[in-house]
């Protein structure tokens, strides 16, 4: 089985002490490679050096979270796009709206959303999104860009099914994490994923977060890791009535094709 971890944040504090023992665990589990997201400058020059250090395994995006909305500004924006024009960089962001938490004023959040979206079309790469709490405003501008973007990932999807059916017909892929695996909140998930076309979902951890709840044995600790989305694939597929099988080697070339990375036969 061969499983690709389409957003990873490795380069978080919890994994500076074992990421060897991370990656290791992770190939063990048939998760051989990885795109590990970038949040800020500093995160996206992290990512970056990971792929310098794992060039077949992990690749990197460039982004600015909406959480850091606010350090966007005319001298960022040039130091983010010579780095998203790197070597193993695959995509923009992760970017978008996050109207939860409300870290950054909603309009430092449109204005560096629309930014980025902007770079994606200059650069011609893809681009990873987040969206809480703010579907309407961040529908209306994705509609904007959207017939000039190369392609756009849903990361980390986790609302109602009408909202996948707005991102369904506006073409976006789906990124599904452990949220699915969770009996408290995930369960409309199970009963919606079955409507995302195999060549527009993919798998994700978003490690160290979301810990899938039906992974057993619980490991000690509350960290997530690559390795685990064996767990995300196995509740995916039984929700889709297919094998793990298949579930992986359809979202395994639906993330080679999205993110232009080699096949596992080139990848080594």
């Amino acid at each position: 089985m061969d499983l690709i971890d389409i957003g990873a944040n490795l380069t978080h504090e919890s994994f500076h002490g074992d990421l060897d023992a991370v990656l290791a665990r992770a190939t063990a589990a048939g998760v051989g490679r990885q795109v590990i997201t970038g949040t800020s400058l500093e995160a996206t020059a992290a990512a970056i050096r990971l792929h310098h250090a794992h060039p077949t395994m992990l690749f990197a995006t460039a982004g600015i979270h909406p959480h850091h909305a606010s350090d966007v500004d005319a001298g960022l924006m040039p130091q983010l796009a010579a780095l998203a024009d790197s070597p193993g960089v695959v995509a923009i962001g992760e970017c978008g709206l996050d109207y939860y938490r409300n870290f950054a004023p909603r309009e430092a959040q449109l204005k560096a959303f629309a930014l980025q979206l902007e770079l994606a079309v200059t650069l011609r790469k893809p681009v990873f999104l987040h969206q809480r709490d703010a579907h309407a405003d961040f529908l209306a501008i994705l509609r904007e860009y959207h017939s000039s973007l190369t392609d756009a990932v849903a990361h980390c999807f986790t609302g109602q099914p009408e909202e996948l059916e707005d991102y369904l017909d506006l073409g976006l892929a789906i990124g599904i994490t452990g949220w699915i695996c969770d009996e408290r909140r995930g369960e409309h998930l199970k009963q919606s994923v079955g409507r995302i076309p195999a060549e527009r979902l993919m798998l994700e951890t978003d490690s160290p977060y979301l810990l899938p709840r039906s992974l057993r044995p619980k490991p000690a600790g509350r960290r997530n890791e690559p390795a685990f989305l064996v767990e995300v694939a196995r509740t995916v597929a039984v929700a889709r009535d297919e094998s793990i099988e298949q579930l992986a080697a359809a979202s395994t070339r639906t993330a080679e094709l999205f993110f232009g990375l080699p096949s596992r036969d080139v990848a080594g």
